[in-house]
């Protein structure tokens, strides 16, 4: 029974129990009690005082965070990609040396800042995280012959070392998946989430190979094993024999089974997809423009200033399935744990962690978006999407909306709802990328 429902019960019974003698006062009372839950005393109180005219006004907690601390976290929150909360609150402490000299902060507002809540981050950019929307789909092809030769890893990743690794191919195929275009091979470390991230012109053999051998060069650790899917690009003799001769373990997921890649699939959104959408990328000079982006500035602030959290375990609670996480970390701070990491290599992003400004980073990240946005082929991309005026949405359900409603659905004839809506109310991830230009922040 609600607050409004026992307020109705203890007008209906009030007259009642003021007329009747002490014994069915008694009984009339122990009902009370018994449907609402309320003490014997509190409950006395009520029933022999004034006339309930009206339920007592909640009171309400007055605001702990000034605006300053909410424009501040809303910067901070857009400048680093749009992270969790959770994840946002771990890197707060990380950043706050930039932030000082970018923000001029307070002492008040730089305590509100470290001591403000993942929930309350939550409450608090509420209204700008239903703006946005995602959706996500695949153009892997199988691989049929060599698979058989290549064994399947099914049960979960227990590793205590970096160097184990899910490898992945993001399409750029705009709205067509005839001709050749650009992937992104995406490469996830376990152990570290460390990630690294190239782009080829088509899906043959010996590009995804140079790729890979490309991104095991400038990892901070030796790459020890790949798990992929089934896709041709990976599953052939040509990276099987390479992965042979560098002594690296080769596995792959059982067939449409997603989430034997999960930590790769993942970072696919994260990484490549939230950053440069949907568009069709289909010429060399995009595809270096894209690997001048991965090889840089992504790479420093996504595995040096980003922190991210990793599933510890999961523990049934009756029908439930309740996850446990680590603290937040960022990539880094993990390798610097590794015993097996490259040391010289450490040395080397620590001395650069020191020397750069996550702020500056993001903004080159999005100059760079920018450029990469006018090389894509805009004939065969998705359609942007006119937002309509604000008296036009006045009582319609919100289905995107912000600096990425440009963006459109590239599934919007389905007949069943897309997986990664709710009760149809739009989801809280958000693509940074939107049409005609691309952006990390406003």
């Amino acid at each position: 029974m609600g607050n409004k429902g026992r307020w109705e019960y203890l007008r209906a019974i009030y007259e009642r129990y003021r007329k009747a003698e002490r014994k069915a006062k008694q009984v009339i009372l122990n009902e009370f009690c018994a449907n609402t839950n309320y003490h014997r005393k509190y409950a006395i109180r009520l029933l022999n005082g004034p006339w309930p005219e009206k339920p007592p006004a909640r009171r309400r907690r007055g605001l702990r965070y000034s605006q300053e601390a909410v424009r501040v976290l809303t910067a901070v929150w857009e400048a680093a990609g749009y992270p969790w909360s959770v994840r946002l609150r771990a890197l707060l402490p990380q950043w706050m040396p930039w932030m000082r000299k970018r923000f001029r902060l307070r002492p008040e507002t730089e305590r509100q800042l470290l001591r403000i809540s993942a929930r309350q981050m939550d409450r608090r950019l509420q209204a700008q995280k239903t703006q946005r929307r995602r959706s996500i789909y695949g153009r892997t092809k199988p691989g049929y012959l060599l698979k058989h030769h290549i064994p399947v890893k099914t049960d979960r990743w227990d590793v205590h070392c970096p160097g184990f690794t899910e490898i992945d191919l993001v399409s750029h195929s705009g709205n067509s998946a005839s001709g050749e275009f650009a992937h992104t091979l995406n490469v996830t470390d376990i152990h570290t989430t460390w990630t690294e991230s190239r782009a080829v012109l088509g899906r043959g053999e010996e590009a995804v190979q140079r790729a890979l051998h490309e991104i095991a060069g400038v990892l901070p650790f030796a790459l020890l094993g790949v798990d992929s899917d089934n896709g041709s690009e990976f599953i052939n003799w040509h990276l099987k024999s390479w992965c042979e001769g560098q002594q690296i373990q080769m596995t792959r997921g059982r067939p449409y089974k997603k989430d034997d890649n999960a930590q790769v699939e993942q970072k696919n959104w994260t990484h490549v997809r939230k950053l440069l959408g949907w568009d069709r990328y289909d010429t060399h000079q995009a595809v270096a423009a894209c690997n001048e982006l991965y090889g840089h500035e992504l790479r420093l602030w996504l595995n040096l200033f980003l922190p991210s959290v990793k599933l510890l375990q999961k523990v049934r609670v009756g029908s439930k399935v309740r996850r446990v996480y680590d603290a937040a970390r960022t990539p880094f701070e993990r390798v610097q744990e590794c015993a097996g990491a490259d040391a010289q290599k450490v040395a080397q992003l620590e001395q650069l962690r020191k020397q750069l400004d996550p702020f500056q980073l993001s903004q080159s990240v999005e100059r760079k978006l920018e450029h990469i946005s006018r090389l894509a082929n805009r004939r065969l991309s998705p359609k942007a999407v006119q937002e309509p005026a604000p008296e036009q949405m006045r009582g319609q359900r919100i289905t995107g909306g912000g600096k990425a409603a440009a963006l459109g659905n590239p599934a919007p004839p389905a007949g069943f709802p897309l997986s990664h809506r709710r009760n149809n109310k739009p989801s809280v991830t958000f693509p940074m990328s939107r049409q005609p230009h691309l952006r990390l922040h406003s």
